[in-house]
Formats: C-alpha cells, sequence, structure tokens
C-alpha cells in the first residue's frame, strides 16, 4: 500500500505532455557501433518468446532524455569532472553537507524535473499494456517511467521527486519543498555550472554559505530526497518484492545499465540461479555479459522501439 501511495502522491502533479528527444541530448550519450542486425533477430526472438517478462532499466535509458549519467565512457560525470555524488553518511551528520547539496538541487531541480520520456520509455510502456512485461525495476530516480504512465514498477533507489523526513518518515512532493525553499531564500541568486546525474549543480561552498533549508514541518527533522544516496542499502522489502517479481517471469531484459552497482546486479544472479535466460541492450560491457544469452550493442532509443513485442 505504501507504494501505490507513494505513485499516487507522484502522478497528482503529472500532467499529459509531449515526448521528444531534447536538443543537446546527444552530448549525453556515448558513442555506439552500428547495431548488428543479428543481435537484433536475436534480441527479437528472445522478447517474442517471453510470457512474462521482467525488465532492468539503467542511467543508459535516461540519457537520451537529456539526464547526464556517471560512469558513461567519455561522456558521464565520473569522465568529465572531479565530482563525485553525495555519500549517504556524509548527507545524515553533517549540517554543512546538506546545506551544499539542497542548495545545489534547489537550483537544478526546474530543469530536472522537466525531462521528459523518451521512445524507449514509451515502448516499454506500450510493452506493460500489451501484457508482455510482467514487472519493470529501474535504478533510475528520475521518474520518467512514472511520467511514461508504467504502473508494474519498482524504482529500486527511490525517487527524486519524494523528500522524506529522516525523523517521522513524512513524504512530500518536492515540487512543494520547491516552494518552501523559495520563500527561506528570497533573492538568493548564483551562477550554477552543469547539472549532475541526480538534479543539483555544481556550485562553489561559499556561494551556498547563506542558504536556509528548512526542516520537516511535522518534527523538525532531517528532509533527504527518498532516493538512496551512495554507501546507503536499498530497503529489504524492495529487494525481497522485486526478487518475488523476478521468481514469477520467464525472461529478463536488461536495458541501459552496466550493472556495476551491486544492488542491480544482484538480481542477475539471482536469474541466473533460476536459470531465467537474459537479454542485455546497452552501449559498452556490463558486468552480467558473461550471464547474457542475447547482447545487443546499442542506443536504447533505437534498439527497443525496433522490437515487435510479439
Amino acid at each position: 500500500m505504501l507504494l501505490l501511495w507513494r505513485r499516487s502522491l507522484f502522478l497528482k502533479t503529472c500532467a499529459a505532455s509531449s515526448y521528444s528527444m531534447p536538443a543537446g541530448v546527444v552530448s549525453f550519450v556515448p558513442a555506439s557501433a552500428s547495431i548488428d542486425s543479428s543481435a537484433l533477430e536475436g534480441l527479437q526472438a528472445f522478447v517474442a518468446r517471453a510470457k512474462r517478462l521482467f525488465v532492468i532499466t539503467g542511467a543508459g535509458l535516461s540519457t537520451e532524455s537529456g539526464i547526464p549519467d556517471y560512469r558513461s565512457e567519455g561522456v558521464g560525470l565520473y569522465a568529465r569532472t572531479n565530482r563525485r555524488p553525495m555519500q549517504h553518511t556524509e548527507f545524515v551528520r553533517n549540517a554543512r553537507s546538506r546545506q551544499r547539496y539542497w542548495a545545489r538541487n534547489y537550483l537544478g531541480w526546474p530543469q530536472f524535473s522537466m525531462h521528459k520520456p523518451n521512445s524507449a520509455h514509451l515502448v516499454l510502456r506500450d510493452w506493460e499494456e500489451q501484457g508482455k512485461i510482467h514487472w519493470l525495476v529501474t535504478q533510475n530516480v528520475d521518474a520518467l517511467h512514472t511520467k511514461a504512465g508504467q504502473q508494474r514498477l519498482t524504482e529500486l533507489h527511490g525517487c527524486s521527486h519524494r523528500v522524506v523526513c529522516l525523523g517521522c518518515g513524512a513524504l512530500t512532493l518536492r515540487a512543494e519543498l520547491q516552494k518552501h525553499f523559495a520563500k527561506l531564500n528570497p533573492g538568493w541568486e548564483v551562477q550554477a555550472g552543469a547539472v549532475a546525474p541526480d538534479g543539483d549543480v555544481f556550485l562553489e561552498d561559499d556561494q551556498v554559505l547563506h542558504f536556509r533549508v528548512p526542516p520537516c514541518q511535522a518534527c523538525g527533522g532531517i528532509l533527504k530526497p527518498e532516493v538512496t544516496f551512495f554507501g546507503d542499502t536499498v530497503q529489504r522489502g524492495i529487494v525481497q518484492l522485486v526478487l518475488d517479481r523476478l521468481a514469477e517471469s520467464d525472461a529478463v531484459l536488461v536495458a541501459g545499465s552496466s550493472l556495476q552497482v551491486y544492488s542491480g546486479y544482484r538480481f542477475l544472479l539471482a536469474a541466473s540461479e533460476r536459470r531465467i535466460p537474459v537479454a542485455i541492450v546497452n552501449i559498452g560491457p556490463t558486468r552480467a555479459d558473461h550471464l547474457a544469452e542475447v547482447r545487443v550493442s546499442g542506443r536504447c532509443g533505437e534498439v527497443i522501439p525496433a522490437i515487435q513485442p510479439c
């Protein structure tokens, strides 16, 4: 019930809109060779055979919507800058780190929240509506699957469109918090750098010294995006729910993930143990290539729309 409530909380803010690839998005998508036709045929046969498809998506699905990722060769955050994402322990223990994070997030939110689903998101939504997809698990926190209309969905690492109080557990919409930030910081303006994968922007420490961060309105506790920061772990209940859905499935499709993070890779190990066949669509190698029956190197937005579900 909690998961359903979280989805309904966010869906109230999602209005219908057109979906197109934004200008300049190519800068976030790593280069890829032309798609191998035999590999594409293999993926077509794989998807057609599946009756209860289990899908895992990663950052490679969202780069084509204009959201940068961390690990892509040459274009990811790690390749372009020396910046690193916020660590869970640092956020919880250090008030100055929280101030810096929220100031950056406040400036980046208008742009980050406007990103739209791309063709791959929409096709996966259609596959669900046609009964092909049994469950979809995303490692992304951008809410693009929800915006596309995906229903049978687990946001493994949470969603940046929701905020949780670490004291009482109260959930609020990130869009509502933006209004509180604006009231507490009238006239606060700084020159921001590029937007990062989780929605914040790059600022220098001296630019955030006077930024004010509100506490939870219910209990005065610490507010945090309802996402799994680096160094934190996914809740056991969520992991078990995903494992249960995997056990009910007959095939696994990975789309746009290198699976370097164990929180996602564990489901490929579980699929291997259950002898559930695996297919992977990704630019570049993945941690689970040795487990895949089918491997297609290419953009998700190019490969997935080319596949017929039946």
